[in-house]
């Protein structure tokens, strides 16, 4: 083999390794939008689904048509390590008809001297239950800005959709829990 030819095979041997590598990069950052993508479609992890007031009322004729049954909602509400706000559900849980809109309160108070932008990140258990439970509107999706020593009331207005009436695996579950997590926004560079 002469040396123009290796040379040849090595430059293309080194330009199938870069693309390879560069493809797997482009991959690696591209894996948590995706996966955040797949969670909320599928309603995997405890992802929740985000509901429009028409669908709220679609699912609250379903519900109707088919019989009520109800089902106990619990609110969990938790601080990162770095969060000095007090947040908490004003009740810990609650009794729904399916189907049926409901609204949960929670509280943030800011205990610190410095003003806080704090964003919640939130989860459904029992994981099967986050494809059936719907947010119409909730304080998770825009940051919160707390002074020092302010207390806000947060709305959650939510309903859980009656097909988990129909899944073989939401036999059996009595009780759906909705829980937060609030953490300091990341300040922008």
């Amino acid at each position: 083999m002469n040396t123009i030819t290796l040379q040849k095979r090595n430059r293309r041997t080194m330009l199938w390794a870069f693309a390879a590598a560069a493809g797997m990069l482009g991959l690696g950052f591209a894996a948590v939008p995706l996966y955040r993508l797949f969670c909320q479609v599928a309603g995997f992890g405890g992802t929740t689904q985000v509901a429009t007031e028409q669908e709220a009322d679609l699912a609250a004729q379903m519900a109707n048509s088919g019989g009520v049954r109800d089902i106990s909602i619990r609110f969990d509400a938790n601080t990162g390590m770095d969060m000095p706000w007090r947040f908490e559900p004003v009740n810990a849980t609650d009794r729904i008809a399916i189907g049926q809109r409901d609204m949960a309160i929670y509280t943030a108070r800011n205990t610190s001297t410095e003003t806080i932008t704090g964003t919640a990140t939130f989860n459904v258990e029992p994981e099967q239950a986050g494809r059936y439970f719907n947010k119409i509107q909730c304080f998770c999706f825009t940051e919160q800005t707390l002074r020092p020593g302010q207390e806000v009331r947060m709305p959650v207005i939510y309903f859980v959709d009656p097909a988990m009436l129909d899944d073989p695996n939401m036999a059996g579950v009595q009780q759906i829990t909705l829980s937060y997590t609030f953490h300091r926004a990341k300040q922008p560079s």
